[in-house]
């Protein structure tokens, strides 16, 4: 993905953070802002402490409980994934969709690719019904190789990395 097309995500994501605040009356501080910002500019995700390195070299005040409390926003709003398997939170696509969503991970240059396969989604609750179990939350990741990744591309050309 080129540099104008990630950048065009990036502000088309931020301007949906935005409009989501503005309609649930919910405020974007300033750090809840940034943070999202820093997860928004990586694809492929970032890890808490990568976060507060970012933010304690703009401002030597960040501490964890910071970044964290930024994070619980940012998640419990929809406006971030926690990629379980990585410790590592990546932008949300589509904020609409929060609770029917599988994450694709490349693991050879970390590009993640957000879907939003409802039927996958129905099919998992229902089955979890059928034995008697209430689903609370769900966390589908499928690690592979994104098409620029494929075995018959030399890693040095990937795309994404």
């Amino acid at each position: 993905m080129s540099q104008v097309s990630e950048e065009l995500i990036a502000r088309e994501l931020m301007a949906k953070a935005d409009a989501l605040c503005k309609r649930e009356a919910l405020r974007l501080t300033p750090t809840r802002r940034r943070v999202l910002e820093l997860i928004v500019h990586s694809p492929g995700g970032a890890k808490a402490y990568d976060l507060l390195d970012a933010l304690a070299s703009e401002n030597s005040s960040a501490r964890p409980p910071t970044v964290y409390r930024a994070i619980d926003f940012l998640l419990n709003h929809g406006l971030i994934h926690r990629i379980e398997s990585l410790s590592a939170y990546v932008r949300c696509t589509c904020p609409e969709h929060v609770q029917a969503y599988q994450l694709l991970i490349c693991e050879v240059c970390g590009y993640v690719q957000e879907l939003h396969e409802e039927h996958i989604d129905q099919r998992l609750d229902a089955a979890a019904a059928k034995q008697g179990f209430f689903v609370e939350k769900k966390t589908i990741e499928v690690h592979g190789r994104c098409q620029d990744c494929q075995p018959d591309t030399p890693i040095s050309e990937s795309v994404h990395v």
